[in-house]
């Protein structure tokens, strides 16, 4: 049996502990994700965890993003971070900072959460240091709704590449 035909005979709590960490704190989505079984492939399993997010009130896409750390500031001392968001921000060297880059990575975090009252999200398995930063300071002249929009396509990205990590272990493990 192939990987896709395995998860599609998965219960719903089997599925969610599988697949429920794509999004920062939100197993909800693969709950709901899960009721659009059976999928075809990858490309339609992943297009039901983004339609999930996509469909979702406008609170409900807020809380989401508000699940997010922001980047940098915690690092080995918030408890809530999720392993998978530190493996993330240190395989960017976000936790290997210079005082200068924190303190840059701070100011841009405040400035950004002031405007936005939200915090500032960016794929960064897909990202360096310092394109980061520069997306930060550009980012921050964005309307609430562009970043909204910015945030979710992000939040999606990190999802896609949290689902590869988890259908490679699955197809390990087979």
């Amino acid at each position: 049996m192939n990987t896709i035909d395995r998860i599609n005979v998965l219960d719903l709590p089997t599925f969610t502990a599988l697949f429920g960490a794509l999004y920062e704190h939100s197993p909800w989505i693969a709950e709901k994700a899960w009721e659009h079984r059976p999928f075809l492939d990858k490309a339609e399993l992943l297009s039901a965890f983004q339609n999930v997010v996509a469909s979702a009130s406008p609170e409900q896409q807020m809380v989401l993003i508000r699940e997010h750390p922001e980047l940098a500031r915690r690092v080995g001392v918030d408890e809530s971070l999720t392993t998978a968001s530190q493996n993330e921000q240190a395989s960017a060297g976000l936790d290997r900072l210079t005082p200068a880059e924190h303190k840059q990575f701070t100011a841009l975090n405040d400035a950004y959460r002031s405007k936005f009252s939200m915090p500032f999200i960016i794929c960064v398995r897909l990202s360096e240091k310092d394109h980061i930063l520069s997306e930060m300071a550009r980012r921050t002249h964005n309307t609430p709704e562009q970043e909204r929009a910015a945030a979710l396509t992000e939040i999606d990205k990190i999802a896609a590449i949290r689902c590869d990590d988890v259908l490679k272990k699955l197809e390990a493990d087979s």
